[in-house]
């Protein structure tokens, strides 16, 4: 069974995303997309098809297994919530780098707290003010 890389889980995601928008994906679009070289694609596409993550075959078309659209549904709502936490916290950084960044190596556990957070600050706005405030103020003590 293949393991999902961080890289491998890259390309699952983006194949999720292109499959929201479109029936047909080929190794042209995920080359395009990810910035990387099309025989590097058809390597990732070979990995996940053995995971049973995809079906694909040479110049065809490639399409999501049932596990495949799972993973890779659960890989963009984790990319959403990360970047609605760091929103929300209001941090200095480029946004999509910094949830990509942080997306592979987080715990189940983390990302189902970070989840709590982020659903609590959301329906308690009264406690996300008070978190705002706290930020400003230890901002302007910082060396």
């Amino acid at each position: 069974m293949t393991t999902l890389t961080p890289s491998l889980e890259d390309y699952l995601e983006e194949l999720y995303r292109f499959s929201l928008c479109t029936d047909t994906v080929r190794v042209t679009d995920l080359s395009v997309k990810l910035g990387v070289s099309m025989p590097s694609v058809t390597k990732a596409l070979h990995k996940l098809k053995n995971g049973q993550y995809i079906s694909y075959e040479r110049y065809g078309e490639i399409t999501l297994t049932e596990k495949g659209n799972i993973i890779g549904d659960f890989l963009v709502k984790r990319n959403q919530l990360l970047k609605e936490f760091l929103i929300l916290i209001k941090t200095n950084c480029d946004i999509e780098a910094e949830a990509e960044a942080m997306e592979h190596y987080l715990s189940q556990a983390t990302i189902r707290s970070i989840q709590a957070i982020v659903t609590f600050l959301n329906n308690n706005p009264e406690w996300y003010k008070v978190l705002l405030e706290y930020i400003v103020s230890s901002s302007k003590t910082d060396v």
